[in-house]
């Protein structure tokens, strides 16, 4: 099954189950206008989180997120947060008001100034291993908490959709979810059928830099696009970066995200692999292929943005396709 299908599947089977309960509705009076009403939200959800765990809820009153995307992603879903980490405002820039408390940060959240806020749900990071520490501390607090798990936009709509099943918000999820897919869609349409360029995907930081394969959302978006990332031919590469060897894969594509500080990030490169003489002869440093994707759109989690994250890739992927997603 091809990813776009793969979407189209994910969303129907998410769509069924949240508009599900419009059937038990009475019919409207013939000549009245059509309305999209949704279903009134559970008494209570069951789910097993993206660490295995088996999670009940009875009330999503006060809900604290340790990650500022997954903040976000409630936000969008039409519910109200107790509080969450410094990144929602620093990183996501998230207008939180004086009813929302900060918690600390996501690598250092604060447990004491979490149960202080009386939460009903809990909502961390599957990825972030201080998070996982506070599993046993939540649990013994009686506190309900799920691990989520965002590396791809299918994980991002599984996830809206549960939460807007929670608030009742169908629309919501259409809003937010479907119609990104179907931004989606339209780029992996124009694609279709095109050999995609060869890659190498760099993750840069202040003191280092890592290739990535399909474990973060570029890499994911990157395969669905159809390109050839050199990873998985060089294994080696995902452990340490050797000039040697990226000289010898001379990819069509070199592309930085960067983590922490850009500029420290980019300092590294330059200092690290700019300045030796052989870099300037690869084929993407001579074609002008080489190039550092914005960090809103390849960095964090692109939430409603999952669109134009795609259309932003497959244009400078396929130079032929610049201006066609505007």
């Amino acid at each position: 099954m091809n990813m776009k299908a793969m979407f189209r599947t994910a969303a129907a089977v998410l769509a069924a189950v949240l508009l599900a309960g419009c059937a038990a509705l009475p019919p409207e009076e013939p000549g009245a206008p059509e309305e999209a009403v949704s279903p009134p939200p559970p008494s209570a959800v069951s789910f097993t989180d993206d660490l295995g765990y088996e999670v009940t809820l009875e009330s999503w009153d006060r809900v604290v997120s340790l990650y500022g995307s997954f903040a976000e992603t409630w936000l969008l879903a039409g519910g109200t947060l107790a509080g969450t980490t410094e990144d929602a405002v620093t990183e996501r820039g998230l207008d939180l008001g004086e009813d929302t408390a900060i918690v600390g940060s996501v690598k250092e959240p604060s447990l004491e100034e979490i149960l202080a806020l009386g939460p009903d749900f809990v909502i961390l990071s599957a990825d972030t291993a201080s998070h996982g520490r506070l599993h046993e501390a939540l649990t013994a607090a009686e506190v309900p908490h799920a691990y989520y798990q965002v590396d791809a936009f299918s994980d991002y709509l599984e996830m809206l959709g549960q939460f807007c099943q929670m608030t009742g918000r169908t629309d919501l999820y259409k809003q937010n979810g479907l119609a990104v897919q179907e931004q989606i869609d339209a780029v992996l349409a124009a694609v279709e059928g095109r050999t995609g360029p060869s890659v190498l995907l760099l993750r840069a930081y202040a003191a280092g830099a890592k290739a990535k394969g399909t474990d973060n959302l570029t890499g994911v978006i990157l395969r669905d696009l159809g390109a050839d990332n050199l990873v998985s031919r060089h294994e080696s590469l995902l452990e340490e970066v050797s000039l040697e060897e990226v000289i010898a894969a001379d990819p069509d594509f070199l592309l930085i995200t960067t983590m922490g500080d850009p500029d420290k990030a980019m300092a590294y490169m330059e200092e690290t692999f700019a300045q030796n003489p052989a870099w300037a002869g690869l084929a993407a440093v001579r074609n002008g292929r080489c190039v550092q994707l914005p960090k809103e759109l390849f960095h964090y989690k692109p939430n409603t943005r999952w669109g134009e994250s795609y259309a932003h890739l497959a244009e400078i992927l396929y130079p032929e396709l610049s201006g066609q997603f505007q």
